[in-house]
């Protein structure tokens, strides 16, 4: 466990990282609301971190500010989600020096997607359960590498039929839906790690971890 630095020097965000080979890809990893029970230990985050380790992937995962050991009050504010995940980023390149992944579940994928637009350094995203409601479109269009969008067939929040619009025409965008999963997968234990892991060991085989 460790402590991140929020930027503008307020405080500070509890993380948990797992460090990998040098030169390894790296991914941050943001957990879903704060205002509902989102935190860095809940099964889907436990879940895409134990998918990184598989395929020697380092992670930093975080508590929102105000969850666990982290500073300030919960908030479902954007740009407060933002800073919190601009302060993640910069906490793991401290220790990376591979490729950056933006990861997320739910709230956290959102904050996951509206951060690549603002930082080159990240090269692929991995977003559960994104909901649309909390989405620009136009940003996972405009996202030039590879992004896997993973969702449940069940999932009211974060729809199929939705996502595949998003998805339909990208060829670097790759859908993937877990049948009979909700929004929150307890009814398919372990698919999102498989599923999560069979993606990042295809990406990591490709160009791009050496591009």
């Amino acid at each position: 466990m460790i402590e991140i630095p929020l930027l503008d020097g307020s405080g500070v965000l509890e993380g948990r990282l797992c460090d990998a080979e040098p030169g390894a890809p790296a991914a941050l990893i943001a957990a879903p609301h704060p205002l509902y029970g989102g935190s860095l230990d809940v099964p889907v985050v436990l879940d895409l971190s134990r998918a990184c380790a598989a395929v020697d992937c380092a992670t930093l995962c975080f508590n929102w500010r105000g969850v666990g050991a982290s500073s300030g009050v919960p908030s479902g504010e954007a740009d407060l989600a933002d800073a919190d995940y601009r302060a993640g980023m910069e906490r793991l390149a401290q220790n990376a020096s591979g490729p950056l992944l933006a990861a997320g579940y739910s709230f956290g994928a959102a904050a996951a997607l509206r951060y690549s637009a603002t930082d080159s350094r990240v090269r692929a995203l991995l977003l559960v359960a994104p909901p649309p409601a909390l989405l620009d479109a136009a940003l996972l269009r405009a996202f030039e590498g590879p992004v896997l969008l993973l969702t449940g067939s069940e999932d009211a929040l974060a729809p199929v039929a939705i996502l595949e619009e998003w998805a339909a025409g990208k060829a670097q965008v790759e859908l993937r839906v877990l049948a009979g999963a909700d929004h929150f997968f307890a009814a398919t234990p372990g698919a999102v790690a498989e599923a999560a892991r069979a993606w990042l060991q295809a990406l990591f085989r490709s160009s791009f971890a050496s591009a």
